[in-house]
């Protein structure tokens, strides 16, 4: 053991090789600096009695996230061993029902006397949730991203945690469950809630657009939301806005594009555009649903301090694309995607793009030569094309490139690259005039 004072080790969505589970027994007896620990995205099982020595000796430990292999019956024990735990991320949270662990499960948790975050949940049995109740009303955030709760039991749980400002949860939540939220959680400041069958045809909860209405009407601290659901009004999105101007992130995910309104079938502009009108401090949109170029005239005119903007299936012509960079002061990171944008508003808004971080665009309708163009125009930007089909080169210059990434950087080009990117280079002979 070599890093004597690491304070911190997290190894979230890390690739490891560990075919013994026991490198944990290499923390030598005298360490004790250990303020974090991650191991949640490790596969193998790892020597829970070194695991158990390590957080004992460990007093300074606020953070533990665990992976599946831990089983919920060795959890009290790891619990015991660090009551002063801030964050909590459990392994599988399933077990053959007994009285005895349960009660443990429950005493061990009692005693977390400064626990804020709970995560993990991995294969819930329903039974044992109720054993994090006496911890709940001290919550500020629950990850539960990874868990197939059912909304009957989620709200149970939610309705237990008053002081919850941070949700994260499957659509298994339901439109009940978020009304139970809105009217449990009014300190709520962000939610995100993901698909738990973002590939089915047909819908298998019962989440709507009046879930996150009742949300944002009943949580007046609410700051940001990701949201997937399967159908969207403008109606919907003007209430939302006017009941939560203070909206700095809005990410709406409709699961099938191009969905308009599902009361009226037109775009879903209008709703945007209240969104972007009303959210005056709107630093994070995600578009989604059948949207045309005006809903970008929305987003130019009042998205004055939009930063992130994430487009995909959107939009009519190069008109759209024009109004963003040509009317959003802060943006600073634009991600587009299968949209109908080209060369014109493109190299008509290049130097917007060296105020900008990145721009990302994807199965759009730009052509290699616009992008050779962009790269001599703009010598300080890394101007990069990326196809897996083969060289650009070896096809007209009119034709469409699959990926462009257009970003700064003072290191210049970058020498990395794999073997399906090519970076338009300035060239002198060919500068533009």
């Amino acid at each position: 053991m070599h890093c004597r004072n690491l304070r911190e080790l997290d190894l979230q969505e890390s690739e490891v090789e560990d075919l013994s589970g026991h490198w944990l027994s290499h923390f030598p007896d005298s360490y004790t600096s250990l303020v974090s620990l991650n191991i949640s995205c490790l596969v193998n099982e790892v020597s829970l009695s070194a695991l158990e020595r390590l957080l004992g000796r460990c007093p300074n430990l606020q953070t533990l996230r665990l992976n599946r292999a831990v089983l919920l019956d060795r959890l009290p024990n790891l619990l015991r061993r660090c009551p002063q735990l801030v964050e909590l991320g459990t392994g599988v949270y399933s077990t053959e029902m007994r009285p005895e662990v349960f009660s443990n499960l429950e005493a061990a948790f009692s005693g977390c006397k400064q626990m804020k975050s709970l995560s993990g949940f991995w294969d819930v049995l329903p039974s044992y949730l109720p054993a994090v109740y006496p911890i709940c009303s001290r919550l500020t955030s629950l990850n539960l991203s990874y868990a197939t709760i059912q909304s009957s039991d989620l709200i149970k749980l939610i309705s237990q945690c008053p002081n919850l400002l941070r949700l994260w949860v499957l659509d298994y939540i339901e439109d009940a469950g978020l009304f139970a939220l809105a009217a449990s959680c009014k300190d709520l400041r962000e939610l995100r809630v993901f698909p738990s069958d973002p590939f089915g045809l047909e819908p298998n909860v019962a989440l709507t657009e009046q879930g996150l209405v009742s949300v944002s009407e009943g949580c007046p601290k609410l700051q940001s939301v990701l949201y997937f659901c399967r159908q969207m009004s403008n109606a919907a999105l003007n209430t939302i806005a006017r009941s939560r101007p203070n909206l700095t992130r809005f990410r709406l995910c409709i699961i099938e594009p191009r969905t308009p309104d599902y009361l009226t079938l037109d775009p879903l502009d209008s709703g945007f555009g209240a969104i972007v009108e009303h959210c005056k401090d709107l630093q994070r949109l995600s578009l989604s649903g059948l949207l045309t170029d005006r809903v970008f005239e929305y987003i130019g005119t009042y998205g004055k301090k939009l930063e992130m903007l994430s487009v995909a299936f959107a939009g009519e012509s190069d008109l759209g694309l024009h109004h963003v960079l040509s009317g959003c002061d802060n943006l600073r990171k634009l991600e587009i995607r299968d949209c109908p944008f080209g060369d014109k508003a493109l190299l008509a808004n290049a130097a917007k793009l060296e105020t900008m971080r990145s721009l990302w665009m994807s199965s759009c309708s730009v052509s290699y030569g616009a992008c050779k163009l962009l790269g001599q125009k703009m010598p300080r930007l890394n101007v990069e094309v990326i196809d897996e089909r083969g060289s650009p080169d070896s096809r007209p210059e009119s034709c469409p490139v699959d990926k462009l990434y257009i970003y700064r950087s003072i290191a210049g080009p970058r020498l990395d690259m794999p073997g399906f990117v090519w970076t338009m280079e300035d060239d002198s002979s060919l500068r533009l005039e």
